[in-house]
């Protein structure tokens, strides 16, 4: 099968060519690679290239399969109706908002360029919609910085409440979402869905720690593994990381190592974070995820990013990162923090430090950017 790059990045092109290669006989659409093969495997909808935690890229095979898989999966677990864009379609999420919108036979809204609360609301309230005198319902797909700054503007604009309350659920992906802001939502009437997935799984496939329909959940040597019909193909032209990430069991059944730990407890699925997301501090392994979820249990700490730092002590240590922290507020803030985490994780997972920031550095999905700010805060101590 063809693989073609489209126009631009422009949600209306991705559009336009995620309907013929899911909808119709192709070609294939190649998101975020470049100089990747013209052909690929038959089967396939989309090659989306991502660079992921580990900042190495990786060319992922979704074939047109799991992507419909996955959008019927999402919409027998939360329902069907008119979806909103608002992440970008260049992204695996982005891509599943305007696959669940073409097969409920809807045209997707879309809020283009840098995301703001404004038009976002205004595409919200837009959506309003009956059909035979009930109203169509409608969904939107976030990640957690955004969520944060609609409910920032909500506190002042009513317009920005509606908005939130509008739809009948509002996935979060992308990272944690810290607790804070998820009582945040509930208490503006936004009713949110926690969603964990990859790339790799097509998306979202783990709502509220449940998995969808057909999607099969196994923990091993404390590793969280995935198995179902969302999986994707593999990796392009990489057989032998497609064979380590995707190993097939004995049953024959193919999983998907996201490389997570995690657990379940009375079947719903607890993320503990990066198993390679850790460091040695004095002689003890300490995730870095955990602290900063502890951390982001902080009101007012929320958006805060944990990085790893040397220290002449116990060899290894962690700096909280806080974007609009006033820099006189650090000393009283690394109390709070130490205290949280030895609660939470342990005493020697305590940080080291609170370091005031403007913004944090984000990538174009949204996310913080760890590699730069472990570039910029990783290479010393803390005196």
């Amino acid at each position: 099968m063809r693989l073609e790059v489209p126009a631009s990045g422009d949600p209306r092109d991705v559009l336009r060519a995620l309907r013929a290669a899911v909808l119709g006989a192709g070609p294939a659409l190649a998101l975020g690679g470049a100089g990747l093969p013209a052909e690929v495997p038959a089967g396939t909808a989309a090659v989306v290239t991502t660079s992921g935690s580990s900042g190495v890229p990786k060319s992922v095979v979704i074939s047109r399969n799991a992507l419909i898989s996955s959008a019927y999966s999402t919409a027998a677990r939360i329902g069907e109706g008119s979806w909103l864009l608002a992440v970008p379609a260049t992204y695996v999420a982005g891509v599943q908002v305007i696959v669940r919108a073409l097969l409920a036979d809807r045209e997707p809204a879309v809020v283009a360029g840098p995301f703001r609360p404004e038009p976002f609301s205004a595409a919200a309230l837009g959506m309003a919609s009956h059909v035979d005198g009930a109203r169509v319902p409608s969904y939107t797909s976030l990640v957690p910085a955004q969520l944060q700054r609609l409910l920032d503007a909500a506190e002042h604009d009513d317009t920005v409440a509606q908005a939130l309350r509008s739809f009948e659920a509002i996935l979060i992906g992308g990272q944690a979402l810290a607790p804070a802001v998820q009582e945040r939502a509930a208490a503006v009437g936004a009713r949110v869905v926690r969603t964990y997935g990859s790339t790799e799984t097509s998306g979202g496939c783990v709502y509220d720690g449940v998995p969808l329909d057909g999607v099969e959940l196994a923990i091993v040597d404390g590793e969280v593994r995935l198995s179902g019909p969302t999986l994707a193909d593999g990796y392009l032209g990489e057989p032998e990381r497609t064979a380590s990430v995707f190993p097939v069991d004995e049953n024959g059944r193919r999983w998907y190592r996201t490389g997570d730990g995690g657990d379940v407890v009375d079947g719903v699925l607890r993320v503990t974070g990066r198993l390679d997301n850790v460091i040695v501090s004095g002689g003890v392994n300490v995730s870095l995820d955990r602290v900063e979820a502890a951390v982001r249990g902080i009101r007012g700490l929320e958006s805060a990013v944990v990085v790893a730092i040397p220290d002449a002590t116990w060899g290894q240590g962690s700096a909280v990162i806080v974007p609009g922290l006033a820099p006189d507020a650090e000393a009283e803030m690394l109390a709070r923090v130490r205290e949280t985490v030895a609660e939470h994780v342990g005493p020697v997972a305590r940080p080291a430090g609170v370091i005031a920031v403007d913004e944090l550095p984000t990538l174009s999905s949204g996310k913080p950017d760890r590699r730069a700010l472990a570039r910029r805060f990783g290479g010393a101590g803390l005196g």
